[in-house]
């Protein structure tokens, strides 16, 4: 039982000094990741992407990963027209070859996208720090601009008590029972 009181007057200090985040009470903290979603070129900022996708989704960020996907999968379809295309160094030139002479099947296309972050689902955190570890100790299932993220429990008066309970109860009473 003391271990839970000490770990209780250790969860109340963490608490009562953690940053608020600009965050109303009641505060937990979450984890905020990033992601590739379809978008629509004419009200959303974002890029076109190119793929092959014939179950295999391979994503082209440029002209070099587009020149060996070629090299390695065409090979048998590589005459001099293409060669010199895949000369040029220009992506866009190459990539209306393709889908002009290599694209029979229809598994090269290109789609606008956007990022858009989101709230990973399945973490909440009390506290910042714990929050912080989380994603330091599990980094290899967010993408290098995850973060932790305040959020208010609104109109959660559960959760708004039990948080006031653990910020302001003297659990030194309890440590002579």
């Amino acid at each position: 039982m003391n271990d839970d009181i000490q770990f209780l007057k250790e969860l109340q200090k963490e608490l009562n000094s953690q940053d608020n985040d600009c965050q109303a009470a009641p505060r937990f903290w979450v984890i905020m990741d990033y992601r590739t979603v379809p978008g629509h070129e004419d009200y959303d900022s974002g890029e076109y992407e190119y793929y092959h996708n014939d179950g295999d989704h391979t994503v082209f960020r440029g002209f070099n990963d587009l020149k060996e996907f070629i090299e390695e999968y065409y090979e048998y379809a590589i005459d001099d027209e293409l060669r010199w295309h895949l000369s040029e160094c220009d992506f866009e030139f190459l990539w209306q070859y393709v889908e002009d002479n290599l694209n029979e099947d229809g598994y090269f296309s290109s789609v606008f996208v956007k990022e858009e972050s989101f709230i990973v689902p399945d973490t909440m955190f009390l506290t910042k720090e714990e929050a912080r570890q989380h994603l330091k100790l599990n980094h290899y299932h967010y993408t290098s601009k995850a973060h932790t993220y305040a959020m208010t429990a609104w109109r959660a008066p559960k959760v708004e008590r039990l948080l006031k309970i653990l910020s302001e109860f003297n659990f030194d009473l309890l440590e002579g029972e």
